[in-house]
């Protein structure tokens, strides 16, 4: 069962990425003139995005297998 959370966490952790790079990327192409920048910026939120949603999906699989 864990299995079926880790990979729903994963979908879902990934269109939150994408979702946050989308919204990164449109508001740093209005505040910097390089489009490089404003990519590289975009993908480092993206990825602190998904990292961060993972994380909570492990520690309340954690959290639930304790109780």
């Amino acid at each position: 069962m864990s299995l079926f959370y880790v990979v729903l966490g994963a979908v879902f952790s990934t269109l939150a990425a994408l979702c946050a790079f989308v919204i990164i990327y449109e508001e740093y192409l209005k505040h910097f003139p390089d489009k490089r920048r404003s990519l590289k910026e975009a993908v480092k939120m993206s990825l602190a995005a998904f990292a961060f949603f993972m994380l909570v999906l492990v520690l309340l699989l954690v959290i639930i297998n304790l109780l």
